[in-house]
Order: structure tokens, then sequence, then C-alpha cells
């Protein structure tokens, strides 16, 4: 008697780690009507115009756009594209590692392989580009204003990185940097040989099926414009997305930055070990491609963009198995207190509109 109780012990001990050790993330359950009351609250006060979706399991649980009703007559559906500004960073890194995978491209590679007459180009890498660890500047800003406006050619651009050089020796320190990025860009134009337009649908939207996800110029005719609000909303002129290709051009739905993100995480568009290497460590805040997002206990990983109107989010808890999208055209709450909101309501926190700006 004393074996078979001692038996029964043995397999119930068994089973209880077994379905520990299998046991999927944690079930968050997303309160869609606490979500409806807080962008009821947005719409109503004029408080922006946007949209969200929330994945989970790999799965859409929530959608919802709002605040379009309060714009100028404008033509517009449930399909029509956001401005992602400077998510398309985290795709330009995607594709990065693609090259490195299929062993084209190397994180050791350096800038002067293909640049010889940009500042530090002997010393610059391909990790220090994907990880602002180049000490390379911001090409769009220039006598402290923003210049890129209205489209400038590619040569141009090139001078100004050029004319702004380094801050620091590369490798030292962390510095969030557009040109980088914009270097990085025709780089990938040069292994890929063809546009980023092109590289972008034959590597990342076809292959996921993302319809309504594109780089410039191909999207204008179905994005969003961006407005600000003065007593209304009104039309402002944001920068020319010619001039930020693979940088901050991509325009895309939140539903579609969600099949995105969960492609990513799930392995469908890089190994492990690639994905590995875009997380930032715990607290560093900047990986190469990937940034870090804390909201109390809970880490998300992702990126997020801003141009003059319009602002995007995309982020991803490994823990959960939860992604939530958020983009912008008209923004009164900051889009950092946005997010956080719509994470706290996500976890079951209560929520007050802010003030608004």
């Amino acid at each position: 008697m004393k074996k078979l109780a001692c038996l029964l012990l043995l397999l119930l001990t068994t089973l209880m780690l077994a379905q520990g050790a299998n046991a999927g993330p944690s079930a968050v359950e997303v309160n869609a009507g606490a979500l409806d009351d807080f962008l009821d609250q947005v719409e109503k006060s004029n408080a922006g115009v946007g949209s969200v979706s929330i994945f989970r399991s790999g799965h859409e649980v929530y959608t919802r756009s709002f605040g379009q009703r309060n714009l100028p007559p404008v033509v517009h559906d449930e399909n029509t594209r956001y401005q992602i500004a400077s998510v398309t960073k985290m795709i330009t890194a995607i594709l990065a590692f693609k090259l490195i995978e299929d062993g084209r491209l190397s994180l050791d590679d350096h800038l002067s392989d293909v640049f010889p007459d940009m500042p530090s180009a002997q010393q610059i890498t391909i990790g220090h580009l994907l990880g602002h660890s180049s000490g390379l500047g911001n090409f769009a800003i220039r006598d402290g204003s923003v210049w890129v406006v209205d489209e400038v050619s590619q040569a141009r651009i090139l001078e100004e990185i050029r004319k702004q050089g380094t801050a620091f020796e590369p490798g030292t320190r962390v510095a969030y940097s557009n040109s980088a990025y914009l270097l990085l860009r025709m780089i990938l134009e040069q292994r890929y040989g063809t546009n980023y337009q092109t590289i972008v649908e034959q590597q990342i939207a076809g292959p996921l099926g993302l319809k309504h996800f594109a780089a410039a110029p191909s999207h204008a005719a179905s994005t969003f414009k961006s407005y600000a609000y003065t007593g209304q909303w009104n039309e402002i002129k944001d920068i020319a997305y010619t001039n930020v290709i693979g940088v901050g051009d991509i325009a895309s739905t939140t539903q579609d930055l969600n099949v995105l993100i969960n492609a990513l995480f799930h392995n469908r568009l890089l190994r492990r070990e690639s994905v590995d290497q875009m997380t930032p460590a715990t607290g560093a805040g900047w990986g190469k491609g990937l940034a870090e997002f804390a909201f109390g206990e809970q880490r998300f990983l992702g990126h997020g963009g801003d141009v003059l109107g319009s602002h995007s989010r995309v982020i991803y808890n490994p823990a959960d198995d939860l992604a939530i999208a958020y983009a912008t055209n008209g923004e009164r709450i900051p889009t950092s207190d946005f997010l956080q909101i719509l994470v706290g309501i996500v976890y079951g926190d209560g929520f007050t509109l802010p003030a608004l700006k």
C-alpha cells in the first residue's frame, strides 16, 4: 500500500512539473469595455485621432479607430494607413539581420566598405549603426530645426551627415542616430540590389501578407495626413518622407504592425539568435533595432516613431505574448502618456483623461 501511495505521489508530482514546464504565457484578459470608454472620451474631447490594435497569442483581440469623424472632410476607411515614422528603423534592422543570416553582411563590416569618405568610417561597423553607437548625428535637424520638410537630394543629405561628423568614438556611447540608419538603408540597397521600397515588399510585406504596409513613395494616396488642433483639426505640413527612406518613411495600419511584431518574436522573420541580438539588455534602453518599454513590472520590446504630426508605437511583451500597436495623426495627449494609459487598462488599471495640450 505504501508503495502504491509513493507511486501515485511520484506520478502526481511528475504531472505537476510537466504542466509547469509546458505552461504558456499568462492569460491577460483585455477589457474591451474599458478601452472603449477611454477612446470614447478621447474622441468626444477632440483629444486625438488614431487607431489601436491589440494582439494576444498571435490573434487580434481588440481594434478601434477613433477621432476621424472630427477631422475636416477626408476620404478614409479601415485600411487607410498611418505614417509610422521611426518604427521604420525596426524594419531596416530586420532586413539587415536577414542579410547577416544569409552571410551577405556582418555586424563587423565597416562603413568604409561602402562610404569611405564618411566621418569615422574606418571605425564604424554595421553593429554600431544598428545599435546607435556610431557617434553619427541627426541629418534631419540643421541649425536647430527640421529642414527636410521639402524634398531634397540624397547628395545634400549625405553632405549634411559629413558636415555633422561624429560626437564620440564609435562603440563608446549610445546616442540615437537618424544618420546611421539612413546610411544603413543605402548599404541594404546595395547588398539587396534594389530600392528600399522593393526590399520591404519582397522581404516583409509580401511574405507576411501585409496588404496595408509600404515604404515611400508607394503609400502616398492611401495614408492619413498629419493634423494639429487649434479649436479644430487642421492639416499641417509634415516632413517629406522621401527624405527619410529606411529611417522613417513606412506607412501601415496598426493591425499590420501587430502582425509584423508577432512574426518577429515568433521567429517567422528571423532566427531566435538574431532577435536576441536585436534585443536590448534589461535596462539598457536600446538594442540593435529594438527598444525597451517599461511599464511598472511589465517589460515590452518594440519601437516608436515621431514626426511633426504623426506618431506611432508597436510593442510586444514576451512574457504574456501580448502586442499593442498605436498610431495617431492628430495628437493632444503625448504619445508616451497615451501608450501608458493603454497598457494600464490592458493590465487592469483605471484611467483619467490627462490634461490636453
